[in-house]
């Protein structure tokens, strides 16, 4: 039921604005294909209820070849296949981890939609600073 309310919520909140913005796809990837690289977001929802993560990654063009040598193309790559150096989790800081928490709110009558305008800022700010980044090259670690 709750998550029900909060998919209701993203998509009167949250939605609209990646589609103004160029994104197409369904919750919970979104993917954004400006021809130079493709701009992708992805919800992850709290196994147990009450909050979810955002993450946005930058995919090049032409997909991904993962680390076992398979293809993602375009039109199937998500944020997850990108290696986690390569994408940010929205509101965090320095590397660590950030939820938008609906169960934190008591009872209140518009708490999901108070999550959901929650996340608007950081798609016009941290996201979008992300994504004008381009995709990030490989690096090796030793």
């Amino acid at each position: 039921m709750e998550r029900e309310k909060i998919d209701a919520a993203l998509k009167e909140h949250v939605i609209p604005i990646l589609r103004s913005m160029g994104f197409k796809g369904s919750p919970p990837h979104f993917r954004r294909n400006t021809g130079q690289q493709i701009d992708l977001i992805t919800f992850q929802f709290d196994r147990h209820g009450g909050g979810f993560a955002i993450e946005v990654a930058v995919s090049p063009a032409e997909g991904v070849t993962m680390s076992w040598g398979e293809q993602i193309p375009p039109a199937k790559v998500v944020a997850a296949h990108l290696h986690p150096n390569k994408r940010i989790r929205l509101g965090a800081v320095m590397g660590g981890d950030h939820w938008f928490r609906y169960d934190n709110k008591g009872n209140s009558t518009t708490r999901f939609a108070d999550t959901a305008r929650e996340v608007q800022p950081y798609l016009s700010g941290e996201a979008s600073d992300h994504w004008a980044k381009g995709p990030l090259p490989d690096t090796k670690s030793s």
